[in-house]
């Protein structure tokens, strides 16, 4: 299993910055997560080096595609790509770590789970997860760099799939329809039914609706 890493100070960060005035030869992955805003389930990171020999048209911000082109994209980056790996922090890290050192650790995952050592990694955001390799943080990078947007599509199809299955185990909550978020219709099922296992306890919505739960079941 790999190690929780440690919580980077924004100096620590500044210094991964700092470092790119030059690039590292070799292979570069894109990486990107889904699933940060969710109030169930785990955060999703993928990581992608595409091959240059087999351009893939199309690829953009996983969010503003329809679901069925992410889904056509998604088997055009696994069949082209050089290597990719898709990997996650489960909800209890998530409520132990908080959501952002969780995405760190899945976008970790990732990177190491590649088949092929990457010389730069790109990441989207404005957060750097731990690596042994050169990395940059790119804002809005899913929608500017190919590699971003095909980890961006792997891992919101990745999280998707795993939403419209654990709605399948708990229909009451409508995950297939809303995909874990805050929506009317789920945060009504959360009142009327409490918190599943798969929801985030350290989220406020699913906590006030477990502690009213207990409440209840205490009077």
């Amino acid at each position: 299993m790999a190690k929780t890493p440690p919580k980077l100070r924004a100096s620590q960060y500044a210094a991964q910055q700092a470092a790119l005035h030059w690039d590292a030869p070799g292979l570069i992955a894109g990486v990107d997560e889904a699933g940060r805003g969710p109030l169930a389930g785990p955060v999703v990171a993928a990581a992608v080096i595409l091959d240059e020999l087999h351009p893939i048209k199309g690829l953009n911000d996983s969010k503003k595609l329809t679901a069925l082109r992410r889904e056509r994209l998604y088997d055009e980056i696994r069949a082209k790509a050089l290597c990719c790996s898709v990997a996650q922090a489960s909800v209890e890290e998530i409520d132990r770590l908080n959501i952002l050192q969780a995405t760190l650790l899945a976008m970790r995952r990732a990177v190491e789970g590649l088949r092929l050592k990457p010389g730069k990694v790109l990441v989207d955001g404005n957060r750097l997860p731990v690596l042994g390799v050169l990395a940059e943080a790119i804002v809005q990078g899913d929608a500017l760099v190919p590699c971003i947007s095909a980890a961006s599509i792997l891992a919101k199809v990745t999280r998707d799939r795993w939403c419209t299955e654990l709605h399948a185990q708990y229909p009451l909550y409508g995950f297939a329809g809303h995909k874990g978020y805050g929506t009317a219709e789920h945060m009504a099922a959360l009142r009327a039914h409490g918190p599943c296992p798969e929801h985030r306890r350290s989220y406020a919505p699913v906590r006030e609706a477990f502690e009213r739960l207990q409440s209840e079941h205490n009077t």
